[in-house]
């Protein structure tokens, strides 16, 4: 009798167990003896959730909590500058020649159609009539003078009319466009005795140079026969706004990036190193074409130069200009 009971139950337990396999999918739940947080109570984003004292079920992020791998402790590598906030004065990564032909991808494709190939500022986007601010030359003083944590910040940052890029260019990749911008600056002061030490063809690179350079004179003669010689104020407005000057000088007095044009012509203007002169047409003229020559005081020297202006294209942003002192 014993027997038949435990063959029984062991009969039972074993159907049991084989009506608990489906053999199959199946898109009906599972059974929970045991729900634990299962079938808990969740919130949709911006739902509101009782439980919480300003009923938000949305919660920030405890205060000083930072995501994994976003720890900004290095200063340096991070943001430029040193502990007492300077910019620093050399590229923490290691150079070599990966890191630069890395930097060199990065600033063709986020660079290069402002600033040109070479840096020299004459990007695709500048040459054309599109109203944007000239960007300035990497091969100037001012360029040169500037320490690398200085040019990362302009690339993570932005700085005046250029964006910052620091959701789209990684850390290490803004260090490797430093370095292949202080690079281009580098080989544009190459002396050709220098050049036998590497692997180039100087014939090449002289052919190469003497063709750019008759394309760049053919282009210049046929725009200057064509070109529209009329000296006017109204001229002159289309040139203020074509430029984008109005970026960074206002027409109603109001300060800017740099000196407002309202009341300019005529005025007595103070520089930076200790002068003083009239803002007459030659004056303004070379402001705009070499305005790192005279510094106004209390602006910084932080204009490029627009060098590509005919003189009669100068002389009408000059009318222009004296227009809005005559008023």
């Amino acid at each position: 009798m014993q027997l038949m009971i435990t063959r029984f139950f062991a009969l039972l337990l074993i159907s049991i167990v084989m009506i608990s396999c489906r053999g199959q999918l199946s898109d009906k739940p599972p059974i929970h003896p045991q729900q634990n947080m299962h079938d808990q109570e969740r919130f949709n984003a911006q739902q509101e959730n009782p439980f919480f004292e300003n009923n938000m079920a949305m919660r920030p992020p405890v205060e000083g909590t930072v995501a994994r791998g976003l720890l900004r402790h290095d200063v340096a590598l991070f943001e430029g500058q040193d502990e007492d906030g300077n910019y620093i004065t050399e590229n923490p990564m290691e150079l070599n020649r990966d890191f630069l032909n890395r930097g060199r991808q990065m600033y063709d494709i986020y660079c290069a159609m402002c600033h040109g190939g070479t840096g020299d500022g004459q990007g695709i986007i500048m040459t054309g009539d599109y109203g944007y601010v000239p960007a300035p030359t990497f091969h100037r003083s001012a360029s040169y003078e500037m320490p690398e944590g200085e040019l990362y910040s302009a690339i993570a940052n932005g700085i005046r009319n250029m964006p910052a890029y620091n959701t789209q260019i990684k850390v290490e990749d803004r260090w490797a466009i430093v370095a292949y911008i202080r690079a281009l600056q580098e080989s544009q002061n190459v002396r050709e005795t220098e050049m036998d030490r590497y692997d180039v063809d100087l014939a090449e690179l002289r052919q190469i140079y003497t063709e750019e350079r008759e394309r760049e004179e053919a282009l210049a003669a046929a725009r200057a026969v064509g070109a529209d010689e009329t000296v006017s104020v109204e001229r002159g407005e289309r040139l203020y706004v074509q430029n984008a000057c109005n970026a960074c000088h206002s027409t109603d007095g109001t300060d800017l990036v740099g000196p407002t044009f309202a009341g300019l012509y005529g005025s007595e203007r103070n520089f930076t190193d200790g002068t003083s002169q009239i803002a007459d047409e030659d004056y303004i003229i070379e402001s705009i074409v070499e305005p790192e020559v005279l510094i106004v005081e209390g602006y910084d020297n932080v204009m490029a130069a627009y060098t590509h202006l005919s003189q009669s294209e100068l002389e009408s942003l000059v009318e222009f200009i004296r227009s809005l002192s005559d008023n």
